[in-house]
């Protein structure tokens, strides 16, 4: 599903060069489920940009679904994000304006999906993640953890190659991380391919495996044995108000 080789970025100024990856190389297949750590300055950003597309490579290869993206224009990686690509940011970047169905909408417009077809994707979407009843809802009148799941739903619509989900917990509190990543792992479960960065270990153990960076380099890329359950760990918490209701 994806590949890099020896990929190497460097960021110039007329004075200095700063080197943000250096000589990585790993492969994914498809229907995994992993993750990406490292300290602040690691580089596990600027990879997660070069994956999505976002910004190329200065030297190595990154082959995408069979595609090598190395070095496409900026108007070819426009259409691999959008056709081959679901993200997922903490910040949930949903517009305020527009009710959760719209929202999720957005990615088929881009994509030049017609109307009926683009509401009717968007409310299985909605419905993957248990969202239905709050299609009409704009993004102020729900909570974080449903935001996030908007934008989950979001990503699916175009049925990407591969979801990158980038801190997807880090602005949740406990119940609505483990909610989100139970979504994952259920989508994982159903042949997703989810690549996520975090800073937290404990969310990490969520994954089948841990890619860890540190001063640009991969240094450990070791699976994880037992892969925690985010739906048992949802069981042993507190019901809320709402679910006591």
């Amino acid at each position: 599903m994806l590949q890099v080789t020896k990929l190497g970025k460097v960021y110039r100024t007329e004075k200095i060069a700063v080197t943000a990856l250096k000589n990585v190389s790993f492969s994914i297949s498809a229907g995994s489920f992993v993750s990406i750590m490292g300290p602040s300055g690691s580089g596990k950003s600027t990879l997660m940009n070069i994956l999505g597309c976002l910004d190329t490579t200065t030297e190595g290869q990154y082959i995408l679904d069979g595609v090598d993206v190395s070095n496409l224009t900026e108007n070819e990686l426009a259409k691999i994000r959008n056709v081959k690509i679901g993200f997922v940011f903490q910040t949930f970047n949903l517009l305020p304006r527009l009710s959760c169905l719209r929202n999720v909408e957005l990615p088929m417009i881009y994509a030049g999906v017609n109307r009926k077809e683009r509401t009717r994707k968007a409310m299985e979407a909605l419905e993957k993640v248990g969202l239905a009843g709050r299609a009409d809802h704009r993004p102020n009148e729900i909570s974080g953890g449903q935001k996030q799941r908007v934008a989950i739903a979001r990503a699916l619509v175009n049925n990407p190659a591969i979801i990158l989900a980038d801190e997807p917990t880090g602005n949740l509190d406990t119940r609505s991380g483990e909610e989100v990543m139970a979504i994952f792992q259920k989508l994982n479960d159903e042949g997703a391919t989810i690549v996520l960065v975090t800073h937290e270990p404990d969310i990490a153990k969520h994954t089948q495996r841990i890619l860890t960076f540190r001063d640009g380099q991969l240094k450990e890329d070791h699976p994880v044995a037992d892969p925690v359950k985010a739906s048992d760990i949802l069981a042993a918490l507190p019901l809320t108000e709402e679910e006591r209701l």
